[in-house]
């Protein structure tokens, strides 16, 4: 835990899932710099927060009754913890926790955006709140430097208004955005580009010119990824009454090729971002009957899978949280995978190759098979022996 100074007192935050030997902190100097702009202003009405990585934001200004508006679970879940640990039990039950698919508030009195890594994420989000926006609502956004660029700013300037930044301080900047009377508020209602569907190429097996259906922030939202095609055509070919898990499922296009390829599967799919499962819960829909059985699951990892319930999980872990790069989410979902598969049960993962993935799943497993590679990729197959 590291210890964050604020004009509103000094707080432990741990992001989360809390590792001792993790060196991260939950906030950064685009943190640091928002918060020392909010000091001294008068801050009434009802604030929104935006894009709070750690809750680190939200927790700071627990005591203004904050609605926290984020696409990850492990956003909320760190937020709860920070907010437990650091604020009176009524500051904490004061923070509102929100998707980006649930319904922003009615009035929005100060906006605070920590800019997202996808563009498309921000439009998305943008275009949803500025009709609860006031010509006196105050809007700041806060990234470091190397997240705001030209773009970022004319996405403000498009959806909200007049745009410009601060100075950067310790590689921070400030956004100041002044609501224009024409682009906020209910008849300024804009068209929303999200989501977003494509045909399937050829040669991805049982996916082969079907639809994928992507929400704003998905990665490779406008075509196939190369590692996920990859892994499309190497997809185990199983028949019966499988329960199957396709984990960190993205748009859902994995977990929706088994259910095409075998119509007596169950999936689930599951994500610790709520934009993905939407996701996904769309790329199924569209292509599978009224019978087909899947749940569609928030959460973190398998975290709340019930043990030895599974008889085969499918993965394309991610190498990175935010711009951090980690390999402690390839361990969660790896030991836990283990964890949620019957003896004889499969875990199939796709990876670059010189991220040595094998060495994780004969650690865990104590086995692992290369079932295909090429010279960026490989697809690895690990057996749960008891």
């Amino acid at each position: 835990m590291n210890i964050f100074t604020t004009p509103w007192g000094d707080l432990g935050l741990t992001r989360y899932p809390e590792d001792p030997r993790d060196p991260l902190r939950a906030w950064d100097a685009s943190d640091e710099y928002l918060l020392r702009r909010l000091e001294g202003e008068t801050l009434d009405g009802t604030v929104v927060v935006v894009g709070d990585r750690w809750g680190a934001l939200a927790t700071a200004l627990a005591a203004l009754r904050p609605v926290q508006i984020s696409d990850s679970h492990l956003t909320q879940q760190a937020t709860r913890a920070n907010l437990a640990r650091n604020r009176t039990a009524a500051e904490a039950d004061c923070v509102r926790l929100l998707s980006t698919r649930d319904t922003p508030p009615e009035r929005i009195d100060v906006l605070l955006v920590r800019v997202p890594k996808s563009l498309a994420l921000l439009e998305d989000q943008l275009q949803r709140l500025a009709p609860r926006l006031t010509g006196d609502t105050l809007v700041v956004g806060t990234g470091m430097v190397t997240e705001i660029h030209t773009s970022t700013l004319r996405l403000f300037e498009r959806i909200v208004g007049p745009t410009r930044t601060s100075l950067a301080v310790k590689k921070a900047r400030l956004i100041h955005c002044t609501p224009a009377p024409d682009r906020i508020g209910p008849a300024a209602v804009a068209e929303e580009p999200w989501p977003h569907s494509y045909t399937l190429p050829a040669g991805v097996g049982a996916m082969s010119g079907r639809q994928v259906t992507n929400h704003a922030g998905i990665f490779c939202a406008d075509r196939l990824d190369i590692g996920t095609r990859f892994l499309l055509e190497h997809l185990p070919d199983r028949r019966g009454p499988l329960r199957v898990v396709d984990l960190g499922c993205g748009n859902g296009v994995v977990g929706t090729a088994v259910a095409v390829a075998n119509p007596e599967a169950e999936v689930v799919f599951t994500d610790e971002s709520f934009q993905a499962v939407a996701s996904a819960e769309a790329t199924f829909r569209a292509n599978t009957g009224p019978s087909a059985k899947a749940a569609f699951v928030v959460g973190d990892a398998l975290s709340g899978t019930e043990r030895e319930s599974a008889d085969l999980v499918l993965n394309n872990p991610p190498f990175h949280t935010h711009r951090a790069l980690t390999d402690s989410t390839s361990w969660r979902m790896f030991t836990g995978a283990r964890g949620a598969l019957r003896p004889g049960g499969e875990l199939w993962v796709i990876g670059n190759r010189h991220l040595g993935y094998h060495v994780k799943l004969r650690r865990i497993f104590g086995n692992c098979e290369t079932v295909a590679s090429n010279p960026k990729f490989v697809v690895l197959r690990a057996v749960k022996r008891r």
